[in-house]
């Protein structure tokens, strides 16, 4: 299933346990910025599009709903095993 814009941005956000002010933080834009991107109130700007594509180390085409984005959902998982899934992540993409 494709996604829009909107909901790839909260989708990923909250598959990398960012909250709102956290996410805004790393990018230097304000809470309420996050928020309009995800309620598709505003777009992002292009150099917004790529900073947001790096923080999620995704593709814009991933961003854009061109291409399928996955998440993987930890619900359940302790930090301990989320991170050890990270650094497996991180392994096989090195290979």
């Amino acid at each position: 299933m494709a996604y829009t814009l909107h909901e790839n941005i909260r989708r990923l956000r909250v598959a990398n346990r960012y909250s709102q002010v956290e996410f805004a933080r790393l990018l230097g834009v304000t809470k309420q910025c996050v928020s309009n991107w995800e309620n598709d109130n505003v777009l992002p700007s292009i150099e917004m599009l790529s900073r947001i594509a790096d923080v999620f180390k995704v593709s814009t085409d991933s961003l854009l709903g061109r291409e399928a984005v996955r998440t993987l959902d930890v619900t359940g998982l302790t930090e301990e095993q989320i991170g050890h899934l990270s650094l497996l992540i991180g392994d096989l993409k090195k290979s």
